[in-house]
């Protein structure tokens, strides 16, 4: 019994310390972003940088597995609330109000905003999205972001910024949410809206010969590891982040998936 007891306090003592106790590491991503969260259906196999910084937490923090669970802009946030996720990795941008929600690792990426619409529309830039209706995917701070900077090139008029809301906002362009990428892609095909706004990175994966970017890109999005507020892992996160942007580890993913 003695011994029983003992070896019961030691592995107490472990998870206290940080060791995962042979538990998985459940970590929600992205599906349809090349580069940084993508599920190859014909295998069930997702890949990139994002995939693998979720590897190596759930190594160097001890776990014995990682399970990825695919999450969109309006699930994520929910699903760590709920204690379904242990963290989002997954081109979640920190924004100060999502701070006081969600606890965010230091940036582990920076990327920006910018339009992708059909060549064929003759939209090059800011101005020619005026009076245009842009998809969005539910959730993200895109449609905010765009309506800002065609505010600030002088395009739209100004406007209450704390007010914002996508599905009611008609100061010179509209926006439709989308529950993901692909329908926001299959809608710019068939002409149900004039352009598609996201992060660079993300639209690369839609960019064909017959679409290009718009010339602007504005509002950097700085995207983090997201926790759950007050998380005992948020602190274990933030050291590791912080520990291979310091030591080039993430800069070689970075370059080993050519973001």
């Amino acid at each position: 019994m003695k011994k029983f007891i003992a070896i019961a306090l030691a592995a107490v003592m472990l998870c206290a310390a940080g060791i995962a106790c042979a538990e998985t590491f459940r970590v929600g991503v992205k599906q349809d972003v090349y580069g940084f969260g993508y599920l190859d259906e014909t295998t069930g196999e997702y890949s990139g940088m994002e995939i693998e910084l979720g590897a190596m937490i759930a190594d160097a923090l001890g776990y014995d597995d990682v399970e990825y669970t695919t999450v969109t802009a309006a699930t994520r946030g929910q699903m760590l609330d709920n204690d379904e996720l242990d963290c989002v990795i997954a081109t979640f941008t920190i924004k100060p109000e999502r701070k006081e929600s969600w606890d965010f690792s230091t940036p582990y990426y920076t990327d920006a905003v910018t339009v992708l619409v059909e060549k064929a529309s003759g939209i090059a830039d800011l101005s020619g999205l005026a009076g245009k209706t842009v998809g969005v995917s539910t959730g993200s701070t895109s449609a905010k972001a765009l309506a800002t900077a065609m505010a600030d090139a002088g395009v739209i008029g100004a406007f209450d910024a704390d007010k914002f809301e996508i599905a009611t906002f008609d100061g010179g362009v509209k926006f439709k949410e989308f529950d993901d990428y692909p329908a926001i892609s299959l809608a710019l095909d068939a002409g149900d809206v004039d352009a598609f706004c996201v992060d660079k990175s993300i639209l690369a994966n839609y960019k064909t010969e017959d679409r290009d970017f718009i010339a602007d890109s504005f509002s950097p999005q700085d995207y983090g590891v997201a926790t759950k507020k007050g998380s005992e892992l948020s602190a274990k996160i933030e050291e590791l982040v912080t520990g291979w942007l310091a030591d080039g580890t993430i800069d070689g993913l970075i370059a080993e998936w050519g973001l």
